[in-house]
């Protein structure tokens, strides 16, 4: 996800200032080791958990509506962009290599913290034992507010790439396919949350399904690691999206297509934005995304073939609490075999040790008896 930032000037803060009534912005930050580091395979949990972390120490109460889990969450973040190899069952990153990530907010509260926050930014993030040293911090996405995305001008098409795996939930299931309906249905739920100017979503979403069309595409599938629990089918690639000619008979709804395609770079596309997915930017582009870390792939596949083991002997329970104890063994015992510990595995799923312990004893019962 590499790409190369215009205007960059080492540690000058100037450029992150914006107006009070910005309800939009997204941020990327430059990292640098000092030495050879190695973080484990779904690292992004770490940075998922800094970043809440950072929000608790300046702001309980918005700290605690971010970890509410009924709620859209209004902020995004990546993966880290730039060099990672497989180093044994670990990701290595190179000492002086530089690594960017990004962070977006789609709330003003989020905005107004992240203005505090960037006056006293910390100096280096952790990932257990890596230490990353932050270099330096830009806006890559312009501050803004709903009000002028839905008003500001536009192409006859929208046009995205999608720079991390993608994927949507539907009927219980993942569905890794770009597919209209799915794509807005997913800005549409983030807009009505944070914009204050709210959509009939059933009417819109019908409207998409009626007059939205896909004129091209280059898309790939890849297994990818999907946030705290299991793996999940995405796709990378680009498309782009045109209307129908008797779409304008809904003028509020063509604008409103052509306002959440420049939404989408703020809030990402699809589920598990928050820990690195759907990564989502404005232009298409030919060139296929890098490849995850060997590790990463491994990971992930063994997590979804023992997340079907334990479905397929579960399934006289049925019901989605059967599919989510599959998903937690198998996400418990594949890190397990991976080398890493219960106490690290507890931590980075936010569930007692002693649980970690019992479900990593039963899957592996659950394993030998299938």
């Amino acid at each position: 996800m590499v790409r190369k930032l215009q205007n960059k000037t080492s540690n000058d803060k100037s450029n992150l200032n914006w107006s009070p009534e910005t309800e939009l912005v997204g941020l990327v930050f430059e990292f640098v080791t000092k030495a050879d580091v190695s973080i484990y395979p779904q690292y992004t949990i770490g940075l998922h958990a800094w970043f809440l972390d950072q929000v608790r120490s300046h702001d309980f109460e918005l700290s605690a509506y971010l970890h509410d889990g009924e709620s859209e969450k209004p902020f995004t973040i990546s993966a880290l962009d730039g060099e990672l190899v497989s180093s044994g069952r670990q990701v290595q990153l190179t000492a002086n290599n530089s690594y960017h990530w990004y962070v977006t907010a789609l709330s003003g509260r989020v905005v107004q913290w992240m203005e505090q926050w960037l006056q006293n930014l910390p100096k280096e993030l952790n990932l257990r034992n890596a230490s990353l040293q932050i270099r330096s911090c830009h806006i890559t996405h312009a501050p803004t507010t709903y009000a002028q995305l839905l008003n500001s001008e536009h192409g006859e098409t929208v046009t995205l790439k999608f720079l991390s795996p993608t994927s949507f939930r539907r009927k219980g299931h993942h569905f890794p396919l770009p597919m209209p309906t799915n794509v807005f249905h997913s800005y549409l739920r983030r807009w009505n949350d944070f914009s204050g100017i709210s959509v009939d979503q059933e009417a819109f979403l019908s409207w998409v399904d009626d007059n939205v069309l896909i004129t091209r595409h280059q898309l790939t599938s890849v297994k990818v690691l999907a946030g705290k629990k299991g793996a999940v089918t995405g796709f990378t690639g680009a498309i782009e999206f045109g209307l129908t000619k008797e779409a304008s008979v809904q003028l509020d709804f063509c604008e409103l297509f052509y306002a959440l395609g420049k939404f989408a770079p703020y809030c990402g596309t699809g589920h598990k934005t928050t820990f690195g997915l759907g990564q989502t930017r404005i232009g298409w582009s030919s060139q296929v995304a890098p490849e995850m870390p060997d590790v990463q792939s491994l990971l992930a596949k063994r997590i979804e073939e023992l997340t079907e083991i334990f479905k397929t002997q579960r399934k006289r329970t049925g019901g989605d609490r059967a599919e989510e104890t599959a998903t937690k063994w198998a996400t418990i015992l594949a890190r397990r075999e991976m080398g890493e510990s219960l106490q690290a595995i507890a931590q980075d799923l936010e569930m007692p040790y002693e649980t970690v312990k019992t479900y990593v004893k039963l899957a592996r019962r659950a394993l030998k008896s299938g």
